[in-house]
């Protein structure tokens, strides 16, 4: 069965599912609106001593850069790296445009995040017959309205098509056809599969399971044993099986925010402080879709990046601002006197709802 192939099965239908992924998506905006920046290793995020990356020019990654790594870290590994300030605002508008050329496709499209999706399109809004020309259009199409480049992976399940969106990046695309699925997963090690984090790889690694292979000749029983629920779907991806359907509403289960301070923290007063802004940046997202939440939960980082989080649910949905306040607060005091300095504070409401009780879509993320 040659690739063509793949788009032309015969009933049963074979889903058509594209995975767009913008590359280096920040940082791309970055050099694209200064012409200086561009060919050099660029770090979207704060240069200070507390800053974190957010994104990195391809030209960074080469040094070992990547997103969320400290930023001292950052330019230890790369002396030439520069620190560009994140535009949101500017990011969420080119995404925006991005998901009108999405819409003109098909109307099942899933947000991930700003900058990548899944879009099924087995059935597309302009009858183009193969998968993978409907992604090299799309690609051409975002490339001609903002001069960014997008890559993109085509197959017949979520799972494969994020993989294959990897598989040639930058500025590529690559189809995993239904014979080709099984083989491509069997020889992927762990840590590749998406929703495989480093403790569930090293999980998997001390239980001498290091390919999807390995997964693969593991029995249901025996995942689900050492890894709960997701036992099931790690023995169904191993053997290239995924039935998640793309969800035109996918559903936002919590909003939060958090910020990492230029001075460690140890007093009670200054902390509730620093709490107003979180506070403050969930309750507008509360107002502006209508969603409450039942389920307040503090995070704390401490000098020594020792992470501990605690939860208090309510009754009821938390209608007002105040109450966010005090419930985050609550959870805070309950822990005086904390142990150590604190060099993060994080806030998050989950057990999201709408005023009529329904689960809020996804828009873009705060």
């Amino acid at each position: 069965m040659s690739l063509s192939d793949f788009d032309q099965t015969a009933a049963p239908i074979t889903r058509k599912i594209i995975h767009i992924d913008m590359d280096a998506f920040y940082a791309s905006v970055e050099q694209r609106d200064n012409p200086d920046l561009r060919g050099k290793p660029v770090a979207v995020g704060g240069s200070a001593e507390r800053g974190v990356v957010a994104a990195a020019s391809y030209e960074a990654r080469k040094f070992g850069v990547r997103s969320a790594m400290p930023s001292v870290t950052a330019k230890r590994q790369c002396p030439d790296l520069i620190f560009v300030k994140p535009r949101f605002e500017v990011y969420k508008a080119i995404s925006r445009q991005i998901r009108d050329i999405f819409a003109e496709h098909t109307p099942i499209i899933e947000p991930l995040s700003l900058d990548e999706a899944y879009l099924d399109v087995t059935e597309n809004l302009q009858g183009i017959p193969l998968a993978r020309d409907v992604a090299l259009r799309i690609r051409q199409k975002i490339k001609a309205a903002t001069a960014l480049n997008a890559s993109a992976g085509i197959s017949y399940n979520k799972f494969l098509a994020k993989l294959a969106s990897d598989h040639r990046k930058p500025n590529g695309q690559y189809v995993i056809s239904p014979e080709m699925g099984p083989a491509f997963v069997e020889a992927l090690p762990v840590s590749k599969f998406h929703g495989i984090g480093p403790a569930t790889g090293a999980k998997f690694n001390g239980l001498g399971i290091f390919t999807g292979l390995d997964i693969r000749n593991q029995t249901m029983e025996f995942l689900q044993h050492n890894f709960g629920k997701s036992g099931v779907y790690y023995y169904w991806i191993s053997r290239g099986v995924d039935d998640r359907p793309v969800q035109a509403n996918r559903i936002r289960k919590s909003i939060g925010a958090e910020n990492t301070f230029s001075n460690d923290l140890t007093d009670f007063d200054a902390m509730v402080a620093e709490l107003q802004p979180l506070v403050d940046k969930i309750w507008r997202h509360c107002q502006a879709t209508g969603s409450r939440g039942r389920t307040v939960t503090l995070k704390v980082k401490f000098f020594d990046f020792e992470i501990i989080t605690r939860a208090r649910s309510v009754s009821a949905p938390v209608t007002s601002r105040e109450d966010l306040e005090r419930l985050a607060a609550g959870l805070l005091q309950a822990e005086m006197p904390l142990p150590k300095s604190v060099r993060l504070l994080g806030v998050s409401l989950s057990s999201l709802q709408t005023a009529g009780g329904a689960t809020p879509q996804l828009n873009l993320p705060i």
